[in-house]
């Protein structure tokens, strides 16, 4: 993750919300974030609201943060950005 990333540590955990430009966009990122958290078996928490999306990435079993977490967080910034989001 770059130092301008819109993710945030709380604790063990990296956060970000994300405002799409409606619903059928979250959805389509949401769907995007999937692929991505199945290639690399690690899988974060969404939770949907609309069109915003809160996002939480931890390493449960290893009780923090690993490298798996800023990968799909960057990922995930990529997705995001493609979407205009």
């Amino acid at each position: 993750m770059h130092e301008d990333s819109e993710w945030a540590r709380d604790g063990d955990t990296i956060r970000r919300t994300v405002v799409a430009p409606d619903f059928r966009t979250a959805i389509a990122i949401v769907n995007e974030i999937a692929e991505q958290a199945e290639a690399l078996n690690h899988h974060p928490d969404i939770d949907i609201r609309w069109r915003t999306l809160h996002l939480a990435l931890t390493t449960h079993d290893a009780g923090g943060l690993t490298d798996l977490d800023y990968k799909l967080a960057a990922r995930i910034d990529g997705i995001v950005a493609d979407h205009q989001a």
